[in-house]
Parts: C-alpha cells; structure tokens; sequence
C-alpha cells in the first residue's frame, strides 16, 4: 500500500481577500476610463529671490509632467494586462461574471449579471465565488488568517 502523502493549507480569510480582488478589480475599471487623462505642466510663471543653481538637475514642470505621464502610462498598462491576462486563465462562467460585473464601463449589479448570464442566484454566486479565489491566488492578492491578524 502506498502512502499518501498530507500537507496542509494555510486556511485563508476570506473577506480581506474578497475585499482585496474587488479593489483589484475597481482600480482596473478606473484605469480603463482614465486612459485619456494627461497631468498637465503649469504654464504660470514663478519669480524666486534664491538665485539659480548652477546644477544638472532639472525643475521644469513641464519635463516633469511628462515624466510622470510616461510612468503613470506605463504603469497603467501593465496593471490592465496583468489583470485581463489573470481574468483570461479562468473557466468560462467565472470569465464571463467577472468581465461583465467588474471590467466594463457599466456598473451592472449582481441581480442584473446572472440574469444576463441565465443562471440561477445560488450558481452565480458559486462561479463568482471560485473566481474570486482563483483570480486571488493568480494576482498573489490572497489573505491568510494568520497574516489579517497581524495585519
């Protein structure tokens, strides 16, 4: 007879990691709806007493406008892939709640998504359920019991 071998999982909070996935999902509605959004430099002229250092750093709020909308640009993206790329490894169902919910530019509620779906409340809230906790474990967003006390 072979012997099975046991380990154990860390139990998992599940409300703080529910919390954490809808943020996740929140800031990416609102990372797509601000795709249009440039910081603007100042065009207003500032008069100093301290004369001028003769240094190679540079103040202008125009480079530095332009430096954080290249970063916050980058950084944009990346968040938007890396949580459609997550929401993509999912079934079917789970894919299907979570881009209709959570990443359109509609702000559907639950009622309104598993009827679009034709699923039945208790199934809806099941696949929304696992989705959550794969899309938890895929963005590295869970909470595990232990830590949401120390926390």
């Amino acid at each position: 007879m072979k012997e099975q071998i046991e380990f154990q999982l860390a139990a998992i909070d599940r409300e703080e990691t529910k919390k954490r996935v809808e943020g996740a999902l929140e800031k990416y509605r609102i990372m797509l709806l601000s795709q249009d959004m440039n910081q603007l430099p100042t065009v207003t002229q500032n008069f100093s007493l301290v004369p001028p250092s003769n240094t190679n750093k540079f103040h202008s709020s125009t480079e530095d406008a332009a430096i954080q909308n290249v970063d916050y640009e980058k950084e944009r993206s990346e968040y938007i892939k890396r949580i459609s790329l997550a929401v993509n490894r999912l079934g079917y169902k789970e894919r299907a709640i979570l881009i209709r919910r959570y990443m359109t530019e509609e702000d559907l509620y639950d009622y309104q998504v598993y009827n679009d779906l034709h699923m039945s409340e208790r199934t809806y809230h099941r696949h929304k359920s696992k989705a959550f906790y794969k899309l938890a474990f895929a963005l590295k967003l869970e909470v595990y019991e232990d830590q949401a006390v120390s926390i």
